[in-house]
């Protein structure tokens, strides 16, 4: 043995990771939002939330990302803590399939000629060659994503080639020998540094990888190796937890808990199940035989696949006892704190997680500022201190997530490529910005709210009531609003900007029948300078809102693209049919109700 070979050694070690991390990083980048709405898709079948674990992770070669991407949903409500027990199991059953692909080093050279196409030998300079020519010379869509998936692979089987010939010359020191043997004897001591060593590279397939690689030596038995693997599955799912433990709300915490219990109850079941074969006599034939790559690959496979079906039946168990240990988090402060670390650089590289992270504060933004419109217009009719501090409160969580939304996806900026992803940049940064204004305008109403009742003056009941009537369609918008951002809606955002022509045009009716009031001595001139500031406010809430409809129609409608001032002067140039019918049913709609307010009142005077 001499330095070199360690050095060979490690060089192989470093390819071979990097390798992997390149495939899976190109994977989930060009899949990523795919496999979001995919895992979206999950109905109350557990059996089937099982199999779509099992399928996305083989295909992405990464239970850690199914598993935070899984989270990710569960924290935006798309699907409950209780479907992703299914997906949990699939993804731990899932990953194994990168052994099952390393286990090609098994192929013998004097196999078939056919076989021989499979042994990482050839493989690894074909996958390159596929490689390097669509990232250098095919100028075609997503040829340099896919030519980096080519890359990774072949990076991968060449720093496993020089892995197992580095080990093959390591093996004659005697040094393994020792240390696998001390494996065998003490089983916790497998388990240990099979945990130690997956929480180290953050991944279970990368860590069997490398343990199938020392397989080539012919000194791992399977007493050494069986405990490593299991301690492979706790370390790799401590890893998920602390991604999943930034996640945006309390539920998708405990997705990465209900990912640890369910590696430990298959701790316990193997070491039982080692234990009871063991005395039975059923292993003597394996127990001290040199395993290879395949055995490796199969014995991974067995162990998370027998475990996931014996434990299926007490998937309940596993939502209970998550629950047990994270309760829910009560406070404000808790639960913002929880959406800004959820804005972490370490999803750049995973953009669907990033955008999820967003979504989910911007979603917050939203509630928040509406809530505190609803609060505010409530204060003009009955002012209520407890709901003025609730709005100054919620506007402080609202400026806060906006500073840290914005600094996220500006940061973010740099990593996107794609045009999907480019898309919802584009969009998130527009909604931002307005979801701020709306409860910059909340605020102002609720202090316009606060300066009547100082002042003890009032509007009269004639402007309360016709205020009313804009709240009503200011609410109308909000929902519309809410709906378009949350679901894509281009219907719900195509409904708004009509109303917001009727918002316009009950502004100025109301402006009108206010400074005729006042000329009549209705209304009292202290209360002038309020209202026109109260009309701007509720104006400009519609303006805010039509921004946002927009910016959701451009975002599916890709041809609007930079041309939505196109798109909206079309709209009030009246050659638009629906949206003329639209805009007619509203103004009828509650220029009737003004009507018959303002009748109803004319009546009662006389």
């Amino acid at each position: 043995m001499s330095i070199f070979d360690i050095i060979s050694l490690l060089g192989g070690l470093a390819l071979f990771l990097y390798g992997m991390r390149t495939m899976s990083s190109k994977l989930k980048e060009e899949s990523s939002g795919t496999l979001k709405r995919i895992l979206g898709k999950v109905t109350d079948n557990p059996f089937k939330a099982f199999l779509l674990g099992v399928t996305v992770t083989a295909l992405i070669q990464s239970s850690t990302a199914t598993i935070v991407i899984t989270s990710g949903l569960v924290a935006a409500g798309l699907i409950e803590f209780r479907q992703s027990i299914g997906i949990i199991m699939g993804a731990n059953v899932g990953t194994t399939v990168t052994g099952q692909i390393i286990r090609l080093l098994d192929i013998d050279s004097s196999s078939a000629s056919w076989l021989r196409i499979f042994k990482p030998s050839t493989l690894a300079p074909v996958a390159l060659v596929v490689g390097i020519v669509l990232i250098m010379f095919l100028k075609l869509k997503n040829s340099e994503k896919i030519g980096g998936i080519f890359m990774g692979f072949g990076m991968l089987f060449t720093g496993l080639m020089n892995m197992t010939s580095s080990v093959s010359s390591l093996s004659e020191s005697g040094l393994f020998e020792k240390l696998f043997a001390g494996l065998g004897k003490n089983p916790l001591i497998g388990y240990a540094t099979g945990a130690g060593v997956a929480t180290l590279l953050q991944s279970s397939s990368a860590t069997i990888g490398i343990l199938q690689a020392f397989a080539t030596t012919g000194q791992l038995t399977f007493k050494s190796i069986y405990a490593v693997l299991v301690g492979i599955y706790l370390g790799d799912c401590l890893t998920t937890a602390l991604v999943c433990s930034i996640g945006a709300k309390t539920e998708a915490r405990r997705v990465g808990m209900a990912n640890i219990l369910f590696n430990l109850s298959e701790t316990v079941l193997v070491f039982a199940g080692i234990a009871v074969a063991k005395s039975a006599g059923w292993l003597n034939a394996l127990w001290e035989a040199p395993v290879t790559s395949g055995i490796i690959a199969n014995t991974n496979t067995i162990f998370n696949l027998g475990c996931s079906l014996l434990l299926f039946p007490f998937s309940k168990l596993f939502v209970k006892a998550a629950c047990a240990i994270i309760k829910d988090r009560q406070t404000d402060k808790d639960r913002y704190s929880d959406m800004v670390a959820a804005l972490n650089p370490v999803f750049f590289n995973t953009p669907a997680l990033a955008f999820s992270s967003c979504y989910n504060a911007l979603l917050e933004m939203f509630r928040l500022s509406t809530d505190n419109i609803k609060n505010a217009i409530d204060c003009l009719f009955e002012y209520d201190a407890k709901k003025i501090d609730e709005i100054n409160r919620n506007e402080d969580y609202v400026d806060m997530l906006t500073d840290k939304v914005s600094e996220y996806l500006v940061a973010l900026s740099t990593h996107i490529t794609s045009e999907d992803h480019v898309s919802i940049l584009d969009h998130y940064y527009k909604v931002v910005t307005e979801f701020e204004r709306l409860s910059d305008h909340a605020v102002n109403i609720s202090e316009t709210a606060t300066a009547i009742d100082g002042s003890h003056v009032s509007f009269s009941e004639t402007a309360l009531g016709e205020i009313k009537i804009l709240g009503e369609i200011i609410n109308e918008i909000l929902d519309f609003s809410g709906q378009a951002f949350k679901k894509r809606d281009v219907e719900a955002a195509k409904h708004i900007e009509p109303l917001e022509e009727v918002v316009d045009d009950m502004v100025n009716a109301l402006t009108d029948n206010h400074l005729a009031r006042m000329r009549r001595g209705e209304c009292n001139v202290l209360t002038d300078v309020s209202f026109t500031n109260l009309m701007s406010d509720l104006e400009r809430i519609s303006d805010v809102c039509s921004n946002i409809g927009v910016a959701t129609v451009a975002r599916v409608e890709r041809s609007l693209a930079g041309q939505t001032h196109e798109y909206m002067s079309t709209l009030h140039s009246g050659h638009d049919e629906k949206f003329n019918s639209e805009y007619s049913e509203a103004h009828d709609k509650y220029f009737g109700k003004l009507s018959g307010y303002i009748g109803s009142q004319t009546g009662s005077a006389g």
